[in-house]
């Protein structure tokens, strides 16, 4: 018995990796290896894709989410508005620089496939995009600072008990910017 369960755990990790390789074998069929349907669709649609959450779950409201709870949060009508140019600017921001990231990472794909990388060209575009998944994330998370300069301090309070974030108080040095 003591040998049976030996054998089986040393099983485990190739079953793992056929499981990984399984998986892999699947993304082969993508366009793009490393982006999904999804992935593309989201990037194409300015949305945020979890780039933003260390602010969303640290007491930054999200603009999109805000927009979500407006009646919940009494917004006042100069507040919706504003909500909604941002929404706007976010987006007209976060589309053309999702659609740069999908080009890079075709990009890749291309020199990976057609057999082109080298050491030198694989430097330069896993930089690139680096570049622009900074770029892509700064244009999330400056809507969620910003919403700061939008809501009183009773409204992001309530933003997150709305969103069931726990009720930890932000630090007193950042308190004075909310109105």
């Amino acid at each position: 018995m003591k040998y049976a369960i030996a054998f089986a755990l040393a099983l485990l990790p190739g079953l793992a990796v056929a499981q990984t390789h399984q998986t892999y074998a699947v993304l082969q069929q993508r366009a793009i290896k490393a982006l999904s349907e999804q992935q593309v669709a989201d990037l194409r649609a300015g949305r945020g894709m979890g780039l933003a959450l260390p602010a969303e779950l640290n007491g930054y409201p999200g603009p999109m989410h805000v927009l979500e709870h407006a009646d919940a949060l009494s917004l006042s009508d100069a507040q919706r508005q504003r909500t909604r140019a941002m929404i706007d600017e976010m987006r007209a921001e976060a589309v053309p620089v999702g659609e740069r990231l999908i080009a890079q990472e075709a990009e890749l794909e291309r020199l990976f496939a057609g057999r082109q990388i080298t050491a030198e060209k694989l430097r330069d575009v896993t930089e690139q995009i680096g570049s622009t998944q900074a770029r892509l994330r700064e244009a999330h998370l400056k809507y969620h600072l910003a919403m700061m300069t939008v809501l009183t301090s009773a409204q992001v309070d309530h933003y997150r008990n709305l969103r069931g974030y726990s009720s930890s108080p932000m630090p007193q040095h950042q308190q004075h910017r909310r109105h």
